[in-house]
């Protein structure tokens, strides 16, 4: 399974996701096109999910 698949209705963590987020970036020199401008922006769908489920229960972790 891809690392950025999940199973529906499940929700990462979203330091786990930051990190993820992170990670595409650096690898892709910053420079954001075709499929990984896609996987970023579902990333970002999901750390926003993540967020406010954290919020909403009181588990907001800072990410830097």
């Amino acid at each position: 399974m891809s690392p950025d698949v999940h199973v529906p209705g499940s929700v990462r963590p979203s330091e786990v996701v930051n990190q993820e987020i992170r990670a595409l970036v650096r690898a892709s020199g910053g420079w954001l096109y075709g499929e990984t401008r896609a996987r970023y922006e579902r990333l970002v769908a999901e750390w926003t999910v993540a967020v406010a489920r954290e919020r909403m229960l009181g588990d907001v972790v800072m990410a830097a």
